[in-house]
This record gives C-alpha cells, structure tokens and sequence, in this order.
C-alpha cells in the first residue's frame, strides 16, 4: 500500500471500539446510553461488605475469549483483555488491513491506563503472603505495568511502529488519543491505535479510593448515586472498560477508502500545580486546557456546539469545572449544552476519556446528546446546560470532551463532525 509522501496535517477517525457497564460494544452501550439507562449496581467481582463504597460500574457482558485463545483470556490482566477487545472491535469498524506488512510497519499503538494491573497485583500480593515468593506468577510484572495495553496490542497484531504508553491518571484516555494524534501529525505514523483501559475493581483499589474518600458511600442509591453537577452529589463511583480510536493520516484515510467517522481537530494540555487530589479551586488548569485545545483548532468558544465533560460527581470536581468552562468560554458557558456520561457508567479512570472520546464522535454522526442522569437537585454553583436526564436532539460541528487527573493533568480533545 501506497503511503502519502508527506502527512497531511489531518488526523482522522475511522474506526471505534467500547468496553463498558452500559454493554461491550458501542452498538450495545450508546442506545442505553441515550435511552438514560445506568450501569451501576452492588459489586460482583469481589465481597465489597466490608468496604464503605459497594456499588460500581461492571463490565458484565465482556467476554475475553470473543478476542484471545482461552488460555490468554484466563491470563493476562483484565485491563489488557479489555483494550485487547476494543482495539479488535474498532480494527474491524475500520475495515484495517490487517494483511498488510508495510502498512504494519506505519503503524503504531498508543493505549494508556491510569494504574495497569490491580486486580493482577492485588492477586499476587496475597499468594506472596500466603504461600511465599516461589508461588508470585511470572507474569505479574509483565501483567501489572500499564505500557502492556500497547506492548500487547501491538504483539497481538504486529504493529511495529511507535509503541508506547501515557500514564496520566483519569486523564489518561484523552491525553493517550492527543498524544497519538500529535504523533500522526508530525508524520511519524500513518495509523495508531489510541485510547484507554481500567480494570480498578478489586481488593487494593476499592480500598484505595475508599481511604482517600474520593467515593460515594451512598450504596442505597445504587444505580442513582453517580449525580454529577448535582447538588446532592457526594463522590465518584468506580467504573471499568476501555475505548479505542484507529486514527489514520486523512490523506491515507481517503487513499484507502476509509469510511471516515470523524476529525480530531484540537489538544490543549495544561498543569494546575495545585494538588496531589484536589483541582485548582479557581478552574484556571480546566481554562488553560480549553483554551490550548480551541487555539489548535483554530475555533472560538461560540463554534463548541456540545461538551463532554469530566463531571466526576465529586463536590469539587464539577463546582471547578464549572469554573472553568465559565471562565474559558465566557458568556457562551451558558449557551453550550454539557453533559457528563460518567451519570450513566461511573468513572472509569484512565479508560474515561477515552470511551467519552467515543462519545463524542457518536453525539456528531447521529445528533443526540446524552443525558446527564441523576440530576434531580440543581447546584447553584453549577448553573451550566448539563442536559438533565432525557437525551436531546442537536445539529452541531464541534464537541469538547475534557479529562482531569490527580496530580493536576488536564486533557482537552475537539472533535469535528465527520469530513465526508
């Protein structure tokens, strides 16, 4: 296959995959999705009775076997066997010629996750003290780092170009698809497989955010206790899965005859310096993010027709926000409809901005909006359009989505609606 002499400057989307609580497949997760439906309930995967925090957002539907030999899929670490599945689902969205050596040989992998292997750790960890160190599995480091969503993606399908990993917190989904797409841009690839897997639900992490109290403990609630923007919100639910792009050079795209979904035109990243957990309270790191990634895009804040926001449903998180979208938009803050997805499948760290990139794309090629659920009791600190509860209809060209990591990374992608 022909490559083009010189990058086009264009980076575009041409094909999709999702693990997520809502269904494993986008086909399955975005009509729940829009339909309101939530992915939250008791957790299964481990006895969470002890724990404060009971309830999340399952993968239950997800299969490892549909996308690795048996022996692989009881192997590796769930979060592997999920990036494995949706880079295998957004492959064949994309009718990628797997076939083709060169072709191969231009393309890279690009799949982060904001903590790797937990529920591999939390295992070994307990055999370590059980039964002593000649029983930890050789495969535990291999297995916990997260770089092996990438390493493993491009050994499955032997992708030999750049390889390698973004390790941002819940930041992690957007700043994994940015980076790749810089990397296309500047002609170091012509394809990459780029987005962003958790598997967070066990023993070690449960207790983790637990202990930092980053958590709603409102297990009554069950499948209503993820309320972002809400006055009554009272901490994040622990979500699962993965979301993958192909992303093609759109000169390549187009000589291939791609079907192409849709154009990621900005990137803005930004440091808030501020705190190991908490967001800068003035939202001037969610501003600064905004802002670089309208300035890529050449676009001012009136052309943002929908923002996908982080909205974790934590008292902080969405009051700074909200802050911040004011503060980067100005008097269209209150013009652009916001929602945030995490209402309906909890937050799935470092996979969260990935499978809301996802989103993003869905919202452009079919015109509807997702709602915000839960909201029931507006905050007056969060006086924003965040579409409450009923999907909404909307013609538009631009979608935001932004991601904000402890540690103070803040992520902005611009979607636009699809070129064909």
């Amino acid at each position: 296959m022909s490559f083009p002499p010189e990058p086009s400057g264009r980076v575009v989307i041409t094909g999709m995959g999702a693990i997520t609580p809502l269904g494993s497949t986008i086909d399955t997760f975005w009509p729940r999705m829009l339909a309101g439906e939530s992915g939250i309930a008791p957790i299964t995967q481990m006895d969470a009775s002890d724990y404060p925090t009971k309830i999340a957002g399952e993968a239950l539907d997800f299969d490892a076997e549909l996308y690795l030999d048996k022996r692989e899929a009881k192997k590796v670490d769930r979060f592997i066997a999920f990036s494995a599945g949706a880079t295998a689902q957004a492959l064949a969205d994309a009718q990628f010629p797997l076939d083709d050596e060169e072709l191969k040989l231009e393309t890279g992998c690009l799949i982060g996750s904001g903590i790797g292997g937990l529920i591999m750790m939390s295992d070994q960890t307990k055999r370590l003290w059980e039964s002593g160190p000649s029983r930890v599995s050789p495969f535990l480091v291999p297995y916990m780092i997260p770089d092996m969503a990438s390493g493993y993606t491009s050994i499955l399908h032997g992708f030999k170009g750049p390889n390698t990993c973004v390790v941002t917190a819940c930041a992690t989904g957007v700043n994994a698809i940015g980076d790749a797409y810089h990397i296309i841009k500047r002609g170091d690839a012509v394809a990459m497989m780029a987005g962003g897997t958790e598997a967070p639900i066990s023993p070690i992490g449960l207790s983790g955010f637990c202990a930092a109290r980053a958590m709603t403990t409102n297990n009554e609630a069950g499948s209503r206790a993820s309320r972002p923007f809400d006055l009554n919100r009272d901490g994040f639910v622990m979500g699962e899965g993965a979301g993958v792009m192909v992303l093609e050079d759109y000169a390549f795209a187009k000589a291939r005859g791609a079907r192409i979904l849709g154009e990621i035109v900005g990137y803005g990243m930004s440091g808030d310096a501020h705190h190991i957990t908490m967001p800068d309270p003035d939202g001037d790191g969610a501003r600064r993010s905004m802002l670089k990634a309208l300035k890529s895009a050449g676009l001012k804040p009136e052309d943002i027709g929908y923002i996908n926001a982080h909205g974790t449903s934590t008292p902080y998180n969405d009051k700074f926000e909200t802050i911040g979208i004011k503060r980067a938009f100005g008097d269209h803050a209150y013009n652009v409809p916001v929602s945030s997805t995490k209402s309906s499948i909890g937050h799935l760290l470092g996979a969260a901005g990935a499978v809301e990139s996802v989103i993003c794309v869905k919202a452009l090629l079919d015109g509807k909006l997702p709602p915000t659920i839960n909201y029931e009791t507006p905050d007056p600190e969060c006086d924003l359009d965040v579409i409450p509860n009923v999907a909404r209809d909307a013609d538009f060209e631009y979608a935001m989505t932004n991601s904000f990591g402890f540690g103070g990374h803040n992520g902005t992608l611009i979607f636009k609606k699809t070129v064909e």
